[in-house]
């Protein structure tokens, strides 16, 4: 089962990592004001992660694949890692899919 790893930024704001089984990172959050809305966001992320609809597939300037996942409103919740292939994007989706709807959430430090 994956996992949710929270931090406190230098910066001081609060980030999330959606790691994998194996604890390799497979969706990393934006930088959020409060401890409350980073875990707001990690609910989304739980909630979003089984629809399709939210992965939203896209190439980088420097021709590597990624995906964002976006709650309902269209608003950014979470970002892949770039990925080489198409076909590691699309593992990356399934990743997520399978790992964030029943994942547990640990603090780091």
């Amino acid at each position: 089962m994956g996992k949710f790893a929270t931090k406190r930024g230098k910066d001081g704001q609060y980030y999330f990592n959606l790691l994998a089984t194996n604890g390799q990172v497979i969706l990393s959050s934006e930088g959020y004001t409060t401890s409350s809305a980073m875990h707001s966001g990690i609910e989304s992320v739980k909630k979003n992660a089984t629809d399709d609809n939210r992965f939203e597939k896209l190439t980088s300037k420097s021709e590597k694949y990624y995906f964002n996942l976006k709650a309902t409103n269209g608003q950014i919740i979470g970002k892949s890692e770039l990925y080489e292939s198409t076909s590691g994007r699309e593992n990356g989706i399934e990743s997520v899919k399978k790992n964030a709807p029943d994942a547990t959430v640990i603090e780091e430090e």
